[in-house]
């Protein structure tokens, strides 16, 4: 099966640097792939890198085939990006927005939906400045999904969510994926990684050090939780502490 992203040996460096350092990533269609890592371990950069958003100092990036710096604007008619940082004009209405997004594509989703969908809908009136930090958040993925797209990239998707927000987002991106939809997220909440993700990649000082499976990962660990065994693959002091106490 052709992988719908395909990253090979992705570097990036930034003056004395490194932020990525030979990555490799291989994304099949309808699969969920979690990018992981402390704060700045290279998620942000990979991503960017991936997108066209900066170019990469070596390496390869295709999705659905594509180069996305040359084939940009065909590209983007098939991608969806919600960024955890979204800048949006303030005294813009949030129906206004959405009608704004739609308006850059041939086949959008009916926003109306997806308003309702992400529990939006009593806020199509109201200026985006007026709404909470989770409600911003949902926002900005219903925007992503509006291009009606075949990949989605979504970073930290449910910060400033609560539990029940969360789950309720959890299960319209399931339902997303059912229908056949390609998702590369970041997160720091691993139960949200662990209900979503068919496959994971932990990145330290911007190199990959596990790519795989939840239960890959933890059997790859001493643990037998997942966010133990992402602790412990992140954490490279306790694993040296760890190390010299089998030693001794």
């Amino acid at each position: 099966m052709e992988s719908v992203i395909r990253v090979e040996k992705l570097c990036k460096s930034y003056e004395q640097i490194t932020a990525v350092k030979n990555v490799d990533i291989s994304i099949r269609p309808g699969e969920v792939f979690g990018l992981l890592g402390a704060n700045g371990a290279g998620k942000s950069s990979t991503m960017e890198c991936i997108l066209g958003t900066k170019k990469q100092d070596s390496g390869t990036v295709s999705i659905l085939g594509m180069n996305p710096q040359k084939g940009r604007k065909k590209l983007f008619e098939q991608v969806g990006v919600q960024f955890q940082e979204a800048n949006y004009q303030d005294k813009i209405r949030v129906e206004e927005l959405c009608e704004l997004t739609a308006s850059l594509y041939k086949s959008p989703l009916d926003y109306v939906k997806l308003l309702s969908q992400f529990g939006l809908s009593d806020k199509r009136k109201s200026q985006v400045s007026e709404l909470s930090g989770g409600q911003k958040q949902r926002l900005f993925i219903a925007l992503a999904l509006i291009p009606n797209p075949k990949v989605v990239f979504l970073d930290e998707l449910t910060t400033g969510l609560d539990a029940r927000a969360r789950r309720d987002v959890w299960k319209s991106l399931s339902d997303l994926k059912e229908k056949g939809l390609t998702i590369l997220l970041t997160s720091h909440f691993m139960d949200e990684v662990e209900a979503l993700c068919d496959k994971i990649m932990i990145l330290k000082k911007g190199e990959s050090i596990f790519c795989g499976t939840v239960q890959e990962a933890i059997a790859a660990s001493p643990y037998e939780k997942f966010e133990d065994a992402y602790l412990w693959f992140t954490d490279e002091e306790e694993r040296e502490n760890e190390s010299i106490s089998d030693a001794s």
